[in-house]
């Protein structure tokens, strides 16, 4: 090696890697403290669902909260080098996340940039990536983790679905340059596939999950299921897999379900031969008033084994809003009141939901999909802004597996947080007061954001 040549950073890596073991501990141990910030004074909406606490201080080091307390009382934050940052008169909540975006399918990453970015500096700390050329979403991924590119941190699935899903073109655009269904992080299934080995290269990719998508029947649902939670890795589902019903999904013990929506064909006489099959529930099939007796067990299922709903409520009900101005447009799955009554029963049940988008937004949208999300949770559903924050904030970081690191403003977790400067308990709408995102100790101030523009979104534009 002509070590002269090399880069400073190669240059370091290369000396440590020929130094003794107690030499290098030696040198870490010497190593400077990492910063630490104290943010002062702030009502604190901790994610839990649990009451503001106001007058709180924060305290953080390196990329960690180390304590949370009434101002004024917490160890160490007077010390020698602690940098104070006076957050009264503002809130703070744990940062945000979609638990359903699209980063890769086709892949473009100038146009996925401009997305994340518009994610973090509103807030939103991580995301649920839920099917895509997993080579451009392990980039993006590790480019948010070291801080490369401003955006959330990135949890992704790969996928398994029945062969007939594979004539889908998104699949031939996630999986450029390998045959569809033979690519590890889009594996087609069938009842001779080897699921201890289908399972060991989908974790192969650095996926959280597997993503169950369509066309199984429920023996493979559950099977493969079973092998995935054997292998410890997390299973998100759709909430009907078509053919199999939303009963056979939910029991066999999928970590999380996909859009309340499809939970509707549970009513279905006759339900649908597979997913391609896109013929809309009948709602003449919901009870004419109150809770749907057959729903509710759907949910109580959901309940005992702790399946959380990612309701993907939004989509559907401004889909629905479209259509009366472009009836020529084909229906979704549900209508919008479909969709309303199935999402507001879960809560009412006490299925946890998270708020995962399914949508990007044009490039005109100041704000991500996920506040869209939150405004159909509190104005549509109807659910308490306290609430909505915990299925915004803790809920989310359970969908991805997360909730020991993110989720809620506590001791020990990552530095994950937005500063507001009204109150979001009082009108939820306040969230779009935001003007800071600290994501893993780092500031982002919301007067840095700069907006996408057209020719960062190109022709794929969801406006």
């Amino acid at each position: 090696m002509h070590i002269l040549h090399q880069p400073v950073s190669r240059l370091v890596a290369a000396l440590l890697l020929a130094l003794p073991v107690s030499a290098v501990s030696a040198a870490a141990a010497k190593a400077p403290p990492e910063p630490a910030t104290l943010y002062a004074g702030a009502t604190v909406i901790d994610g839990t669902g649990a009451e503001p606490r106001p007058d709180q201080d924060i305290l953080v080091r390196g990329e960690r909260i180390v304590a949370v307390g009434p101002h004024g009382t917490l160890a160490g934050s007077h010390d020698a080098g602690v940098h104070t940052v006076d957050l009264h008169g503002s809130y703070v909540i744990p940062g945000l996340i979609d638990s359903h975006v699209h980063l890769a399918t086709p892949p473009n990453a100038k146009r996925a940039q401009a997305i994340l970015r518009r994610n973090l500096y509103a807030g939103v700390t991580a995301v649920r990536d839920m099917a895509d050329d997993l080579r451009s979403s392990g980039e993006l991924t590790r480019e948010a983790r070291t801080g490369e590119i401003p955006s959330p941190d990135i949890y992704y699935a790969a996928v398994m679905a029945g062969p007939e899903f594979f004539a889908d073109p998104r699949v031939a655009a996630a999986s450029y340059g390998v045959t569809p269904g033979q690519s590890p992080w889009m594996q087609s299934i069938d009842e001779k596939t080897d699921l201890r080995e289908a399972v060991t290269l989908a974790r192969g990719t650095s996926a959280t999950a597997i993503k169950v998508y369509a066309d199984l029947p429920p023996d493979l649902v559950k099977n493969i299921t079973a092998e995935a939670h054997r292998q410890h890795i997390m299973v998100w589902a759709h909430s009907a897999v078509f053919p199999t019903r939303p009963t056979d999904v939910i029991n066999a013990g999928v970590d999380v379900v996909s859009h309340a929506c499809y939970l509707a064909y549970q009513l279905e006489p006759v339900m649908l031969k597979n997913y391609e099959d896109h013929t809309p529930f009948h709602d003449a099939l919901l009870a004419p008033t109150g809770d749907d007796p057959t729903i509710a067990g759907l949910y109580r299922d959901m309940v005992k084994h702790g399946t959380i709903l990612d309701a993907t409520g939004w989509l559907f009900v401004k889909y629905d809003a479209e259509r009366k101005a472009h009836p020529e447009r084909k229906p979704l799955r549900c209508t919008g009141p479909t969709t309303i009554r199935l999402v507001r029963q879960a809560w009412q049940a006490g299925v946890p939901i998270s708020t995962g988008t399914d949508s990007d937004g044009g490039y005109k949208g100041v704000w991500p999909s996920v506040y869209d999300e939150i405004d159909f949770l509190a104005h549509d559903v109807g659910m308490p802004s306290l609430q909505v924050i915990r299925s915004a904030t803790l809920v989310g970081a359970q969908a991805a597996g997360q909730a020991k690191d993110m989720g809620s403003i506590e001791a020990g977790k990552l530095a994950n947080f937005a500063v507001l400067s009204a109150d979001p308990v009082k009108d939820i709408d306040n969230l779009r007061s935001i003007r800071l995102t600290v994501k893993r100790g780092h500031e982002y101030p919301r007067s840095h954001y700069k907006p996408i523009t057209k020719e960062e979104m190109g022709d794929d534009d969801d406006d």
